[in-house]
């Protein structure tokens, strides 16, 4: 960019000086116009959580520990927040949250009963053929 300003060449020229591609080079010098750095800006993967999400998805959980995302999200969108449900997700893990529903009752220890003239279903249909 320095290069640029001091009238050492255009951005293509001064692309292929230094071994970059002429598109990268105007990318960076829009970059340099619009912001007065070159320097990139941190990314993040996914948009940061603030405090006042995980709240009440925390509250939320506590008081209904069976509730399901979409539920959870309905009643953030009523409070005013939206958030998309796989950033939700990422919200209930952070918290150390599960989402795996607990049964209510315990397996049942008796064996389902079976009908003592149940024909197996693996044998013919029951109509005999002739044989010739």
């Amino acid at each position: 960019m320095e290069s640029h300003a001091a009238g050492k060449g255009s951005v293509e020229e001064l692309a292929n000086r230094f071994g970059v591609s002429a598109r990268w080079a105007w990318k960076v010098m829009a970059a340099y116009k619009r912001s007065g750095t070159a320097a990139r800006p941190p990314q993040r993967r996914y948009g940061v959580v603030p405090k006042a999400v995980k709240e009440p998805v925390l509250a939320m959980f506590e008081r209904r520990p069976d509730m399901v995302l979409r539920e959870v999200q309905a009643e953030l969108a009523a409070a005013g927040h939206s958030i998309s449900l796989a950033q939700l997700w990422r919200v209930v893990k952070s918290l150390g949250l599960r989402l795996k529903k607990s049964r209510s009752t315990p397996p049942s220890g008796t064996r389902k009963k079976i009908a003592a003239s149940a024909k197996p279903s693996s044998k013919s249909s029951g109509v005999r053929r002739l044989k010739t």
